[in-house]
């Protein structure tokens, strides 16, 4: 990752903490190590083959039951290690269009 987006707040494990990388529609799931995270970006290490992946947008589970994760792209491989992004949502124009409704009627 280039140096402009690494920051004083990444936060770096020295064992690594258990997570797992697994695709949007749910068809595959790997194990691997959370290295270093930070708000935009981190470094994990895989573990097994990533070989015939579509890597382009997928989730990083951070729990085991998977109520915490998040939306990543692939950044760069080298080796077992990976570099990835992650990707904000979309705008919510529902609650800026829902908030001006409810101020029409108060109104």
């Amino acid at each position: 990752m280039s140096d402009e987006h690494r920051g004083t707040d990444r936060v770096t494990f020295s064992r690594g903490y258990d997570v797992c990388i697994m695709a949007i529609d749910g068809t595959w799931r790997r194990d691997c190590q959370l290295n270093a995270i930070s708000d935009n970006d981190a470094v994990l290490t895989l573990e097994g083959s990533i070989q015939g992946l579509n890597l382009k947008e997928f989730f990083l589970l951070l729990s085991s039951t998977g109520l915490a994760y998040r939306r990543c792209e692939l950044v760069r491989v080298n080796g077992s290690e990976m570099d990835i992004q992650f990707l904000k949502g979309k705008n919510k124009k529902k609650r800026s269009s829902a908030s001006s409704k409810d101020a029409k009627t108060t109104a």
